[in-house]
């Protein structure tokens, strides 16, 4: 039935569509159609559009409504390097906040991701990479660092196609390093290996929707070879 579905659990749908690419970059986000799609009145879409606004996944646009936003190359850059900043917060709160859970969970994380690295399943490596920062970001006991680490996530992984395969075995040591950190309650160290995990990653990111680049006049060039009068 209609209206049974919280405003959450549609913004939830929607920013999950526009990171998989269902609602491509630009395109519009009419209401109707959304309440239609998920089923659902259109007062929670409503409410689940000022959300993604909020979070920068959706723009409003004038004569337009609310559309998919189509970020720039330097907003995508501006990311990681936030993204960069904060990772390593989290690593070390972590390392002085974690409970013994935590732990047995990133032990059971790196564990599988290297088995799996070893056997190159990619699919599963991505989501197991994004379970043990997730499980990471919430042994720092920190509430609002650990969403907005979680929605850093979601905008890196909506803005560029990560190709992880590449160093996979290598990523998954480098978490083993950083949780071992962590259990020693090593925050520096902790901070430390995470800021180079994060760093050494970056190549490994690539632009999904790269903004064209201006078009240039181009002038014709003098013809030094005309006859002189």
């Amino acid at each position: 039935m209609r209206g049974q579905i919280s405003a959450h659990a549609v913004c939830t749908a929607i920013r999950e569509d526009i990171v998989s690419g269902a609602l491509a970059p630009g395109s519009r986000l009419v209401e109707e159609f959304l309440a239609a799609r998920y089923g659902v009145s259109r007062v929670p879409v409503r409410e689940a559009l000022r959300t993604l606004q909020s979070e920068g996944f959706v723009t409003t646009r004038r004569h337009a409504g609310s559309c998919v936003a189509e970020p720039t190359d330097q907003e995508a850059a501006d990311l990681l390097d936030v993204h960069a900043l904060l990772e390593p917060l989290g690593a070390a709160r972590a390392a002085a906040r974690r409970g013994p859970a935590h732990l047995k969970v990133l032990r059971g994380l790196v564990r599988l991701g290297r088995e799996r690295a070893r056997h190159g399943h990619a699919a599963e490596l991505r989501q197991l990479d994004g379970w043990f920062h997730e499980t990471l970001g919430r042994a720092a006991d920190s509430p609002g660092l650990a969403a907005l680490l979680t929605q850093l996530r979601r905008k890196i992984e909506w803005m560029y196609a990560v190709e992880l395969p590449l160093r996979a075995a290598e990523s998954w040591d480098e978490h083993g390093a950083v949780l071992d950190a962590v259990a020693r309650g090593d925050a520096e160290r902790a901070r430390a290996l995470m800021a180079a995990h994060i760093e050494r990653g970056r190549p490994v990111h690539r632009l999904r929707h790269p903004a064209a680049a201006p078009v240039r006049e181009v002038k014709q060039p003098v013809n030094t070879a005309r006859a002189r009068p």
